[in-house]
């Protein structure tokens, strides 16, 4: 797939991206590598790396790993979190947006991609794509992620994509559901009673909650990965079809987001409002 950039090519400068990543699953990591090749493969910057709190390359690492004076970091995350805003910029060296390193470097951080109302898009991607062929002004979409009473920026992210995609009236409703606040994702029989129901987990990678926390809450059995669960669409379940997604972020449209960021700051920087951001949210 083709990844159009909102900007000319920057053969002098670098792109950064920055991931989570998982000690015990390795699958955690796989959507950030694979953006990682496919822009790099793009000519569309001089260089092009990723790097992880849990996994090799660190975000040290990979940070010296490039040469280039200007570096663009996206941080691959659906929310700007605890991760987001103390430890990159404390791993980084970052004092804010702009930050000159020791060897001369600009590093400039981006919002993390969650935020960014691309992903609207990329969501409902998904949702065509696992369940092709339904009428989805009967049907539900329920968009799911982890939530914690410990930071209300973890179900925020959710709420905004419902809200956004509610206005356009695709759908017969449109629900977020959670694993650890309500409303929960097991009692996702009762927030909705369409026959159909569309579920997309909104996160990053395919690891141990979508591909087995969240399909046990749905009542989804058998074993496998997400993408397998995704290959056995629709599960039936007390009479209702329920189409399940990988997640949001193994979608191929997860490119354009990236570049949109680094268009954003840019815009940003010249204090030019874009989707809805202003100077000073990223500069």
């Amino acid at each position: 797939m083709e990844v159009k950039a909102p900007f000319a090519p920057k053969i002098d400068a670098a792109l950064l991206i920055l991931a989570h990543g998982s000690s015990v699953n390795a699958t955690s990591s796989r959507p950030t590598r694979e953006l990682t090749e496919r822009l790099r493969d793009s000519g569309l910057f001089g260089e092009v790396a990723c790097g992880f709190w849990k996994e090799k390359p660190g975000l040290r690492e990979a940070l010296n790993s490039l040469t280039k004076q200007e570096i663009f970091i996206v941080p691959n995350f659906t929310v700007e979190g605890y991760f987001v805003r103390n430890v990159i910029p404390k791993e980084l060296g970052l004092t804010g947006p702009v930050t000159e390193n020791d060897k001369g470097q600009v590093l400039r951080l981006c919002l993390p991609v969650g935020g960014h109302p691309r992903m609207t898009e990329v969501l409902l991607h998904r949702a065509r794509e696992v369940a092709p062929g339904v009428d989805y002004a009967q049907a539900a979409l329920l968009v799911l992620g982890h939530g914690t009473p410990l930071d209300t920026r973890s179900s925020e992210a959710v709420e905004a994509q419902v809200e956004a995609i509610r206005a356009r009236g695709i759908f017969a409703e449109v629900h977020g559901a959670f694993m650890e606040t309500p409303p929960k994702i097991e009692d996702w029989r009762t927030i909705t009673p369409c026959r159909e129901v569309i579920a997309v987990p909104f996160f990053i990678a395919d690891g141990l909650h979508s591909d087995e926390d969240i399909p046990g809450l749905l009542g989804i059995t058998g074993g496998g990965d997400a993408g397998e669960r995704e290959r056995k669409n629709p599960h039936l379940l007390d009479g209702r079809r329920l189409f399940y997604s990988r997640a949001v972020g193994t979608d191929p449209g997860m490119g354009e987001v990236i570049l949109d960021q680094v268009h954003s700051w840019e815009l940003c920087a010249k204090g030019i409002p874009r989707n809805g951001e202003t100077a000073g949210a990223a500069v």
